[in-house]
């Protein structure tokens, strides 16, 4: 496994309950990794053990070759943006962004200078003497975002870097900080468990869950190629119907759901006569005329969303379908009847005891 900064094979318990199971990521310089996951998933414990503000059990992390796993927060030379800024009040933004340099020693002239420069690359300049309490949620955050570079990190860390900030500015932050972060070329590690955010900040995104990567990839990865059940209802919107498998081919499974047959791509290498998972995205569906050859059923609920809207489809064995259509495609309480698009779709085998994507 190649890459700037790696993570080989981490291994971090508290008590019985294992928080990172042998998680390993490779990293380039300069690109930018999205942790993504629910709560509890063990994602910010990986970013903990990353900082150093946590040892693992197991396993390794190296930097550009060197070995870092048991060295200390400050000579690990990396930048961390906490989730709530960690921002002093009772100092005003320069004084905040000096308090690391300060700390290595940086004094006098140098420090003013480096101070100045680490505001100007966050667009906060002039904002020197500015107290925290006057500055904007979306001001604050790129204070903590310059305290962080000013020391000139080999790795940035950020954790959930936008939840504090109200919906309208955290998308205008979100393209503003992922211009910044391409900008200062810094490798970066981003926590976060909201996926617009992880996709629209990461050239990687990594799918964590009960302490294990469930895969990394590219968003477009993620997205059209996951690689088990849980991604696929995780990343992205997907309805999730039980079928069984008539017959399989390379590259091609047979799937009967209900009284429907569908042809779909797929990697499945079990025998027929299996049940599996069928994992939709609501735009891989076409609302038709219904039918006893089609998958058929009511729709029962309704959401405009503007430019398109999403119909639940309930079918007469009771699954429960989202498709998502032209707003005059159908009406609530409409019979309709639904036929796959070319992709969009994924089998998976069916896991009894594999918990809902988020839980």
């Amino acid at each position: 496994m190649s890459g700037y900064l790696r993570l080989e094979h981490l291994v971090k318990r508290f008590g019985s309950t294992v928080a990172a199971d042998g998680v390993s990521l490779s990293l380039e310089r300069g690109k930018i990794l999205a942790l993504l996951g629910p709560s509890g998933s063990g994602k910010t414990t990986i970013l903990r053990l990353l900082a150093g503000f946590e040892r693992p059990d197991a396993g390794r992390i190296t930097v550009h070759g060197e070995d870092v796993t048991g060295a200390s927060p400050v000579s690990r030379r990396f930048g961390m943006v906490f989730q709530h800024y960690a921002l002093f009040p009772h100092l005003d933004a320069g004084q905040n962004v000096a308090f690391g340099l300060e700390s290595l020693g940086v004094k006098g002239v140098e420090l003013r200078r480096r101070t100045a420069e680490a505001l100007a690359l966050v667009d906060l300049s002039g904002f020197e003497r500015r107290r925290i309490g006057e500055l904007s949620g979306g001001q604050q955050q790129r204070v903590a975002l310059a305290r962080a570079l000013a020391p000139e990190p080999r790795v940035l860390l950020l954790d959930e870097p936008l939840s504090n900030l109200d919906p309208s500015l955290r998308e205008r932050t979100r393209i503003e900080m992922r211009e910044l972060v391409r900008r200062v070329g810094i490798t970066t590690v981003i926590v976060t468990h909201e996926q617009e955010e992880a996709f629209a900040l990461g050239d990687l995104v990594a799918v964590i869950r009960r302490g294990r990567v469930e895969q990394i990839g590219t968003p477009e990865d993620l997205y059209g190629s996951p690689q088990n059940s849980f991604v696929a209802g995780f990343v992205g919107r997907a309805s999730s119907v039980t079928g069984s498998v008539v017959a399989a081919r390379t590259g091609i499974v047979r799937i009967r759901i209900e009284n429907a047959e569908w042809d779909l791509s797929s990697a499945w290498s079990d025998p027929p006569n299996e049940s599996a998972r069928v994992m939709i995205r609501p735009e891989a569906l076409r609302l038709v005329l219904p039918s006893s050859q089609v998958l058929s059923g009511k729709i029962t609920a309704r959401r405009f969303t503007g430019a398109q809207a999403f119909f639940t489809i309930t079918t007469a064995g009771g699954a429960m379908v989202e498709v998502s259509a032209e707003p005059e495609a159908a009406n609530l309480g409409d019979s309709v009847g639904l036929v796959p698009r070319d992709r969009g779709i994924h089998v998976f085998e069916l896991a009894g005891n594999e918990p809902e994507a988020g839980s």
